[in-house]
């Protein structure tokens, strides 16, 4: 079993540096690059959002707006990481547009007839987060690491075989057993040990490389 069967020839061409993506982000025409940054994060920006309180088509503005703010600051942004992560970069930029969302709520408020409202219902002001207390917890954290175990298995889901993906995703994603994949995809036992660990080290390789080169 050859890995270079295995691999794409434009593989370089799939992992580019970090640093390269964050030059070609200064253009905002680069729909490749801005792709990438998009697939990459996307689903942190999204998920803390939703964490935060706000609606399905609320936290989709958020990563809309979120995006739109980083390509705006893009053409002067200088990645020092010394000053500050490009993770704390970002959670800051996204927590920036989730407030906004929270203050662009109004209250639905309607005069009712005396002795039928009931006063049990918390009004709809005292139901939106107080913005001042979305400060990031442990749980942007965890979601932090979440999103770069997800990019990272779509980096490799990129350039290897769907086969051997399917493998590795039916036994160390969804914790099938090792005999009931092979049944199911007619494989045998070993070559779904030997895929699972190659792959599985392949995800742990991308996500360091995230974590140390997140642009």
């Amino acid at each position: 079993m050859s890995s270079r069967s295995e691999t794409s020839p434009d593989r370089e061409e799939l992992l580019p540096t970090r640093r390269s993506l964050l030059d070609r982000l200064r253009d905002w025409e680069n729909q490749a690059s801005w792709r990438e940054f998009f697939d990459t994060y996307w689903k942190f920006i999204y998920s803390v959002a939703l964490k935060s309180g706000l609606s399905d088509q609320e936290a989709e503005d958020v990563v809309q707006e979120t995006i739109l703010s980083v390509a705006k600051k893009m053409p002067d942004f200088v990645y020092d990481p010394a000053r500050c992560s490009f993770k704390g970069w970002l959670m800051h930029v996204t927590r920036l547009r989730i407030i906004d969302q929270l203050r662009r709520r109004q209250p639905v408020s309607r005069p009712s007839p005396v002795g039928e409202r009931d006063s049990r219902q918390t009004p709809t002001v005292e139901r939106v987060p107080d913005p001042a207390s979305l400060e990031p917890d442990p749980a942007w954290d965890e979601e932090w690491e979440r999103n770069l175990v997800d990019a990272a298995m779509e980096r490799v889901k990129l350039r290897v075989r769907p086969e051997h993906y399917q493998i590795f995703y039916l036994s160390a994603v969804k914790g099938l057993k090792t005999g009931q994949v092979a049944r199911m995809l007619q494989v045998n036992i070993g070559q779904v040990y030997l895929i699972r660990h190659r792959l599985a080290k392949d995800v742990k390789r991308e996500v360091g490389r995230l974590k140390e080169k997140p642009l």
